[in-house]
């Protein structure tokens, strides 16, 4: 036997073939290229062998590099699988000259057989039936004679073909004509050979084949037949065995054909006899051998109780006789269903993606090489899995197999799924009743939503989002509206957690697939049912094949899409929100796009006819017409930083009198204000940054007013967990949903509330949704929608709910942050560790007091405690807090469960050199810590070189204290020792772009960077990933795709860049862990440590402070702004009368001009693109209105521009002229 085996395959076979080999002890080898590197095969081989990127004529077909890996390895025999080189004998021939076992008949079986033509010959010579056919043919020309003489329809096929690749059928002369260079290229292409012939075709066949399988010894069985008449494109699609309503006299004689065709050529190990059954004569006749293992091989197994790949090793082995003997009686009826990446409404266009989640039937057998989170190509064949049930009958069978196929889902991309459910529902699926075209015109209904335009961006949402992991930087997200969200699902009787879509600004189109009932709430989008007016805030039946299609929001900016039943989405943490920046949830982690296809749960259709949909009348409509609007006033209530020590008094005033508005630059992390500049209290942040506006970091909450330098930004669902800004002000929850509707250019006043006010408006809203019934009157809701007045003076200092210091060791102070949020902080505003300490034995103790809370959130000297407001008030939370605080042991005794990780660090890395180039070219070109970031820091800290920045680095020990800043498990953290406390500013403004896993130090703190995204901190390189929605290994924990823990030491060690580069690929791939030792921090130990540096320490920090101080004198010497704002828009300038003739092309909302696609001169019609605007994180296409000329173009690149703004003049033509 051999003692290692090559697998020259890759998918659900490599994956079925190393099953077997590892039950009989002999390890594997996979082959894989860069493209498969996620498939199940890679990590079920025993050994994994990269062989490229990911064209398969590179990797797969290249058979010089198969050969050339197996002898590299060692293996002594290589199995082909089926495809790829499966049957090519060149690749066995060469197999059989390098001394390697090819598990497989002989190159000249192959070669026998392979060829069409000559397999007709060798089935002539056995006594085969035969279909009227031809020889090869070379010429069109004679293909036409030859069809004559055989008669219309025929089928086209290459010689070398296989897989219904290179077949064609053909029903006149004219469409052989139209087929003849095209099947002729794809034989070229796919197997290095043009040979064509022609055969007769019978329109209702039936394809049947028989299993055969030989030895060297002579021997040759026939292993029973299947029947694969359901096909598309020529593609098996269904297969099962025994074939259904088979003669036993025809099955009798198709055995002894297949057997006597298999002795003629002394044919050895497994292969495939193919017939053409005419179920109206009752005859056969020969199509093809196939010298391999079928795709469908598996239900032959089922039923006979035997492995086929077992046999072939045995068999290439000389291992395998009296095959006889080996064959028991056949047992019940087997089926097999293929899944492939398709959608079949759409000529079974291929589909591809990210997996979001995969999930299987366990009462089938499985055959996949998918899993979470895989990417699916197409640069491959599309079949995903094969699903293959066994049962006493067929009719058991077919139970089982449509009950195995509803539980499946393959979430994140378009596959057959639900057709092939409704197939297998179909009568003459049922009765057996099946032949080769029948599926041409199968067009079942699919109760899914097909995406035709997916508009500005439309997600998959849920309420009320992902709750828990707040404290590892994941956002709730959920709809932006909740309250029209949760309408909608409330008129169709859903759950309140059902996915619905929230689509920004405009729409779509959309298709609906079945008959459905949905519900449109939110900002009106003029929305159209095939042309009519569909109502909003009413049940509304859509028909199979309806489309819906939507305008632009007037006012508002969101709309929701709700479906009765919801839409059939995976839960990733808790939750089907799509977090379109961390790549998951919802629809593969994305927006949704042209093509997408996406199943809704349980039918329900309420019964309404569709021509009713005009004279309905909405019992919400009239009056939500009146909430909708540009101007906007919103409840926040005080807090948590809007006391004198970050503001001053006068500030609150100043908010509550300006007219703000909204920044183009604002999106579902959140919303920019225009307006004038806070009122401080202090001149900059001390030891959390230059600015006053800097913290050290701590949690925010949804809806709170964060001050990132002088621009407020509303933070919404979709923003950050932890973060260094003053937030003075938090919207009250039951005001949440005007967040979502706010748009570029709206005006927003704030309205001062109290915790009871916000309260009495969040019952008001849950009483009313409670009532809420489908099909009710349902009068009333300007009452939730609409916002009092409160009478009561709320002062600066209302969130401090709890300030006490007393002989406490350290001052407590808790504030209010928002009506469902506390904010818990400890000590004086500075790194002191021992303040995360306390706040560590505080969370610890809530966690076991029993408060009811949904998050629980660290910052480096407070905690963020989000309520479960069901169960609990926000002064009874407070007062419990409070006493839970009292109780707590000394701090000296703490010592808390800690882990060393050592992580590589690519020092100075290639992207963060060009992540502060782009922030030179585009940013700010004077910034001091441009051009190179690590000099900024040795000169900030006045080091003697680089080097020496770079040795503290690597030496430092690195204590996290908060995760997600920003987002994604990303660390925040600084070194126990402070004499390697490097201190730096940050960016200002900001980074736009910053390299995911980028590490920077910003104050004290180090980061990395938990993804892509804007940022601050001055880089010093790049490491491996913090976070890992591939799958779960041993240093990403199932159901905990984040890298490190609270009080995880980190600890960098050098690698190069290229090296870097395969540790991140191979890191998320389990290929390459991280190095952790479990340990503990014991507090006390730590601060024994401290008072025996404390001069060292206190000298390391003079020195710094000292360096700094020059630093910054020497801006005002060069005069560089020590802080940059981003700046608010300047006055718009006078627009240039354009002559008479000309029709201007202007701007549709606030942004920055993105594009320029024209010049002038160029010739456009009605509908082109003119440019591309880019606002509220989204590209806005700017089109032409009319048919011209480009006689004048007004605005580059980069400008800022108004609603309104003259972006081009078009010098209007005639149709003639532009048609010339």
């Amino acid at each position: 036997m051999f003692d290692k085996i090559l697998i020259a395959n890759r998918g659900a076979i490599a994956v079925r073939i190393e099953r077997t080999l590892r039950e009989m002890g002999i390890p594997s080898v996979a082959v894989y290229t860069r493209a498969d590197q996620d498939s199940l095969h890679v990590d079920q081989g025993d050994e994994a062998v990269l062989i490229g990127e990911g064209a398969a004529k590179e990797s797969y077909l290249n058979l010089e590099l198969i050969l050339d890996t197996a002898v590299a390895t060692g293996a002594q025999a290589i199995h082909p699988g089926y495809g790829f080189l499966s049957e090519n004998a060149e690749f066995a021939r060469a197999c059989r000259d390098r001394g390697i076992a090819f598990i497989g008949p002989t190159p000249e079986q192959m070669e026998l057989f392979g060829l069409k033509h000559s397999a007709r010959e060798v089935a002539l010579k056995a006594g085969v039936p035969l279909l009227p056919g031809t020889a090869l043919i070379s010429e069109v020309e004679e293909a036409l004679t030859q069809a004559a003489l055989i008669g219309y329809p025929v089928i086209l096929k290459s010689t070398a073909g296989g897989g219904g690749i290179g077949m064609r059928v053909c029903a006149d002369e004219e469409a052989l004509d139209a087929a003849f260079d095209s099947v002729r290229h794809l034989a070229e292409t796919n197997f290095k050979n043009a040979g064509l012939f022609l055969e007769k075709y019978i329109a209702k066949a039936r394809h049947v084949e028989v299993q055969i399988f030989g030895n060297q010894f002579g021997e040759v069985i026939a292993l029973g037949e299947r029947d694969c008449s359901i096909q598309r494109r020529n593609q098996k699609v269904i297969e099962e065995s025994p074939a259904p309503d088979l003669p036993n006299c025809v099955r009798t004689a198709m055995y002894e054909a297949a057997t006597n065709l298999a002795s003629e050529a002394g044919y050895r190990s497994a292969g495939t006899v193919e017939f053409l059954y005419d179920p109206d004569e009752q005859r056969f006749y020969f199509l093809e051998v196939n010298t391999r293992l079928q795709v469908e091989h598996g239900v032959t197994e089922k039923v006979l109780g035997i492995d086929l790949v077992k046999w072939m090793v045995l068999e290439a082995a000389d291992e395998l006789r009296n095959l006889s003997s080996l064959v028991g009686t056949p047992q019940g009826h087997s089926i097999q269903a293929r899944i492939y990446a398709e959608d079949c409404l759409q000529q079974f266009r291929p589909s591809a993606g990210q997996l979001d989640r995969v999930v299987f039937s366990e009462k089938a057998r499985i055959e996949t090489w998918v899993r979470d989170g895989l990417e699916v190509t197409t640069l491959y064949d599309p079949m995903l899995a094969k699903i293959i049930v066994h049962g006493r009958d067929r009719d058991e069978a077919m139970d089982k197999l449509l009950s195995a196929l509803e539980e499946t889902r393959l979430y994140g991309i378009t596959t057959n799924l639900l057709y092939l459910q409704a197939l297998l529902k179909e009568k003459e699926c049922r009765e057996g009743k099946v032949y080769t075209r029948m599926l041409e015109a199968f067009t079942p209904e699919e109760y899914a939503l097909e995406v035709i335009d997916g508009g500005v961006q439309t997600t998959v949402q849920d309420w009320p989002g992902r709750a828990g992991h707040w404290d590892v930087g994941v956002p709730p997200c959920g709809p932006m509206d909740p309250l029209s969200f949760r309408i909608g699902n409330k008129l169709l009787g859903n759950t309140d957690n059902a996915p619905g879509l929230e689509l920004t600004l405009r729409g779509g189109t959309y298709r609906f697939r079945a008959g459905m009932t949905f519900c449109l709430t939110g900002a009106d989008m003029n929305a159209e049912l095939d042309g009519s007016r569909v109502l909003m805030y009413e049940p509304i039946v859509a028909t199979a094949g309806q489309t819906l299609s939507f305008g632009e929001a007037v006012a508002g900016m969101r709309s929701y899409l709700t479906v009765a039943g919801g839409f059939d989405v995976p839960a990733i943490l808790g939750s089907a929100a799509t977090f379109t920046l961390g790549g998951f949830g919802g629809h593969g982690g994305r927006a949704l796009r042209v093509g997408d296809v996406i199943s809704v749960n349980s039918p329900r259709v309420a019964g309404e006819k569709v021509d009713r949909i005009e004279s309905r009348k909405g019992a919400l409509v009239p009056e939500l017409g009146q909430v909708m609007s540009r101007k906007w006033s919103i409840g926040v209530i005080p807090g948590p930083h809007c006391t004198e020590e970050f503001l001053r008094p006068e500030y609150l005033k100043q908010l509550t009198d300006t007219v703000w508005e909204v920044h183009f630059n604002s999106s579902r992390t959140g919303v920019r204000l225009i307006g004038p500049a806070p009122i401080w209290s202090r001149e900059d942040g001390g030891e959390a940054g230059l600015h006053p506006s800097n913290i050290h970091d701590n949690a925010y909450a949804v809806g709170t007013l964060d001050l990132t330098g002088d621009m407020p930004i509303l933070l919404g669902p979709d923003g950050p967990s932890l973060g260094g800004f003053v937030c003075p002000v938090t919207t009250a929850s039951a005001e949440f949903w005007k967040l979502g509707q706010l748009r570029p250019g709206d005006s927003v006043s704030f309205k001062l509330i109290t915790l009871e006010g916000a309260d009495e408006i969040r019952a008001a809203q849950e009483q009313w949704l409670t009532e809420l019934l489908p099909g009710e009157s349902n009068s009333g809701i300007l009452a939730v929608y609409t916002l009092a007045a409160e009478q009561k003076e709320i002062m600066p200092d209302y969130p401090l709910l709890v300030s006490e210091a007393g002989e406490r060791r350290f001052r407590i102070v808790i504030r209010c942050a928002g009506d469902e949020n506390l904010l818990v902080e400890y000590g004086d505003m500075e790194l002191d560790l021992t303040l995360r300490f306390q706040v560590h034995a505080l969370m610890q103790a809530i966690k076991d007091g029993g408060i009811p809370v949904l998050d629980l959130t660290p910052g480096i000297r407070s905690l963020q405690v989000h309520l479960d407001r069901s169960q609990i008030t926000v002064a009874e939370a407070s007062r419990r807090i409070l006493e839970l605080d009292r109780n707590l042991p000394p701090l000296a005794s703490i010592s808390v469960p800690s882990r060393i990780v050592r992580l590589p660090l690519s020092w100075d890395d290639p992207a963060t050199q060009l992540a502060i180039q782009r922030y030179q070219q585009t940013v700010r070109p004077d910034a001091p810590w441009c051009p190179s970031n690590l000099e900024f820091i040795r000169r900030v800290n006045g080091l003697d070189d680089i080097e020496e920045v770079r040795r503290i680095v690597f030496d430092a020990n690195y204590l996290v204290l908060g995760l997600g800043d920003v987002y994604l498990g990303a660390p925040v953290a600084t070194p126990t020792d402070p004499r390697h406390r490097l201190v730096t500013t940050k960016y200002n403004p900001a980074r736009t772009w910053t390299p995911e896993n980028a590490v920077g130090i910003g104050g004290a703190y180090m980061c990395v960077y938990g993804m892509e995204g804007p940022g601050g901190y001055q880089f010093v390189g790049r490491t491996i990933q913090m976070w890992n929605r591939l799958r779960s290994t041993e240093s990403f924990q199932p159901g905990k795709p984040w890298l490190l823990r609270f009080f995880d030491q980190i600890q960098f060690y050098p690698v190069e860049a290229d090296e870097l580069l395969k540790l991140r690929e191979d890191f998320l791939r389990g290929r390459y862990e991280a190095d952790i030792t479990e340990t503990t921090f014991d507090l006390g130990e730590y601060l024994v440590f401290l008072d025996s540096i404390q001069e060292s320490a206190g000298e390391f920090r003079s020195k710094q402070q000292e360096a700094f101080r020059a630093e910054r004198e020497s801006w005002r010497e060069l005069g560089l702004a020590e802080y940059v704002s981003e700046g608010d828009q300047g006055p718009a300038a006078q627009e240039e009368e354009l002559p008479p003739g000309t029709e201007a092309v202007r701007c549709s909302m606030p942004g920055s001009v993105w594009k320029v696609l024209v010049e002038v001169g160029q010739i456009v019609r009605k509908g082109d693109i003119i440019a591309i605007e880019e606002s509220m994180k989204m590209e806005f296409p700017q089109y032409a209105v009319c048919d011209g000329t480009v006689a004048s173009i007004h605005v580059s690149p980069g400008d800022a521009v108004h609603t309104g703004q003259l972006i081009a003049g078009l010098i209007i033509s005639d149709q003639s002229e532009v048609a010339s």
